[in-house]
Protein backbone atom coordinates (compact mmCIF):
# COMPACT_ATOMS: atom_id res chain seq x y z
CA UNK A 1 0.00 0.00 0.00
CA UNK A 2 0.97 3.57 -0.84
CA UNK A 3 2.12 5.55 2.22
CA UNK A 4 1.27 9.43 0.82
CA UNK A 5 -0.20 10.92 -1.50
CA UNK A 6 3.46 11.88 -2.99
CA UNK A 7 3.94 8.19 -3.52
CA UNK A 8 0.51 7.87 -5.36
CA UNK A 9 0.84 7.37 -9.56
CA UNK A 10 -1.96 9.04 -10.67
CA UNK A 11 -4.17 6.42 -10.95
CA UNK A 12 -3.24 5.93 -7.25
CA UNK A 13 -4.59 8.80 -6.78
CA UNK A 14 -7.83 8.54 -9.06
CA UNK A 15 -8.67 4.79 -7.69
CA UNK A 16 -8.27 6.62 -4.04
CA UNK A 17 -10.25 9.39 -4.53
CA UNK A 18 -13.08 7.47 -6.86
CA UNK A 19 -13.32 5.03 -3.95
CA UNK A 20 -13.54 7.68 -1.55
CA UNK A 21 -16.11 9.45 -3.16
CA UNK A 22 -18.05 6.22 -3.54
CA UNK A 23 -18.13 5.08 -0.14
CA UNK A 24 -19.09 8.61 1.75
CA UNK A 25 -21.74 8.49 -1.09
CA UNK A 26 -23.01 4.95 -0.14
CA UNK A 27 -22.67 5.85 3.35
CA UNK A 28 -25.53 9.10 2.54
CA UNK A 29 -27.95 7.74 0.28
CA UNK A 30 -27.13 3.75 0.67
CA UNK A 31 -26.44 1.40 -2.67
CA UNK A 32 -28.41 1.44 -5.50
CA UNK A 33 -28.35 -1.36 -7.86
CA UNK A 34 -30.11 -2.14 -11.15
CA UNK A 35 -31.49 -4.96 -11.51
CA UNK A 36 -31.14 -6.96 -14.81
CA UNK A 37 -34.01 -8.71 -16.83
CA UNK A 38 -33.61 -12.26 -17.10
CA UNK A 39 -32.75 -13.01 -20.52
CA UNK A 40 -32.00 -9.73 -20.93
CA UNK A 41 -30.08 -8.94 -24.58
CA UNK A 42 -27.50 -5.97 -24.80
CA UNK A 43 -27.33 -6.54 -28.39
CA UNK A 44 -30.26 -4.77 -29.44
CA UNK A 45 -31.13 -2.71 -32.52
CA UNK A 46 -31.96 0.85 -33.15
CA UNK A 47 -35.60 -0.06 -33.78
CA UNK A 48 -35.74 -2.16 -30.17
CA UNK A 49 -34.10 0.61 -28.13
CA UNK A 50 -36.56 3.54 -29.48
CA UNK A 51 -39.07 1.01 -28.63
CA UNK A 52 -37.72 0.36 -24.92
CA UNK A 53 -37.29 4.73 -24.94
CA UNK A 54 -40.89 4.69 -25.53
CA UNK A 55 -42.15 2.14 -23.13
CA UNK A 56 -40.13 3.69 -20.72
CA UNK A 57 -40.81 7.35 -21.43
CA UNK A 58 -42.91 9.40 -19.02
CA UNK A 59 -45.17 12.50 -19.54
CA UNK A 60 -45.70 14.85 -17.18
CA UNK A 61 -49.58 15.78 -16.47
CA UNK A 62 -51.23 18.79 -18.32
CA UNK A 63 -50.76 21.60 -16.14
CA UNK A 64 -47.16 20.36 -14.36
CA UNK A 65 -44.94 22.80 -13.41
CA UNK A 66 -42.00 23.03 -16.72
CA UNK A 67 -38.93 21.38 -14.75
CA UNK A 68 -37.02 25.00 -15.03
CA UNK A 69 -39.35 26.38 -12.55
CA UNK A 70 -39.06 22.98 -10.56
CA UNK A 71 -35.17 23.58 -10.65
CA UNK A 72 -35.53 26.90 -9.59
CA UNK A 73 -37.66 26.51 -6.79
CA UNK A 74 -35.44 23.72 -5.42
CA UNK A 75 -32.20 25.94 -5.70
CA UNK A 76 -34.32 28.78 -3.92
CA UNK A 77 -35.15 26.57 -0.84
Amino acid sequence: MVATVQDMTLDDLKKFVEQTIDERLSRLLGTFEIPEEPGENRDLTWDEVREAVERHRWTPPPGAKPSLDLLREDRDS
